[in-house]
């Protein structure tokens, strides 16, 4: 005798149906979670990474920015020093510039001038004083000009003064000189110390005569 399956089929085999797709569902989403986890683990590692990285180079730039601040110091010392060098080596090269300043100025005084007042501005003499008369002036204003240590004088005024006591010194004057740049202030008056050399091809000078004999005849 045949046997009928009087089942529903078709409804048991929706139901298997549903199962399956449930379970696939499932499967994706538990598959989905994980490789999200696993997206999110992958990025926590790269943010770690570049942390640190960030964190190396904050520390590399704070080490980089304490050397530049070392080496500013270093600089603004060094240019200390280079002033102070520079400023010793002026001393040094002037140190008996004033000597021979001051006796320059009282050789170039001619007869009939007095100096007042003397005032100096980096290279530059202030000379204010009395004359007999405007040719005084101008002979002092000559003397500083050969001057081996003045230069470059330039009167700024010269005017006549009302004194009944003093006759002598009429005018008033002022006038400015530059002093010279040498390195050494000896140098200036090498040509004044010694006998100047021959010059070449020149005869030699006459030897003085030998002194007569004691003895010799009248």
């Amino acid at each position: 005798m045949a046997k009928i399956n009087l089942l529903p089929w078709r409804a048991e085999r929706r139901k298997q149906r549903e199962r399956e797709f449930y379970m696939m569902l499932g499967a994706a989403l538990v598959a989905g979670i994980l490789a999200v986890l696993l997206w999110v683990l992958w990025m926590d590692a790269r943010i770690q990474n570049q942390d640190g990285r960030n964190a190396y180079l904050q520390g590399e730039i704070k080490a980089l920015d304490s050397k530049l601040e070392k080496i500013k110091d270093l600089e603004k010392t060094k240019s200390k020093l280079l002033a102070r060098k520079q400023i010793i080596e002026q001393l040094q090269a002037s140190r008996t510039q004033m000597v021979h300043l001051f006796d320059e100025l009282v050789k170039t005084i001619p007869d009939g001038v007095r100096l007042d007042t003397l005032k100096q501005t980096g290279d530059t003499l202030t000379l204010e004083g009395q004359a007999q008369s405007n040719a005084s002036v101008a002979s002092y204003m000559r003397n500083l000009e050969v001057s081996p240590y003045l230069t470059h004088s330039d009167l700024k005024k010269t005017e006549a003064k009302e004194s009944k006591g003093d006759k002598r010194n009429r005018f008033q004057f002022s006038l400015d000189v530059k002093v010279r740049k040498t390195e050494n202030p000896d140098d200036a008056q090498g040509g004044d110390k010694g006998t100047a050399p021959a010059a070449p091809g020149a005869a030699p000078p006459p030897k003085p005569a030998a002194p007569a004999s004691a003895g010799g005849a009248p």
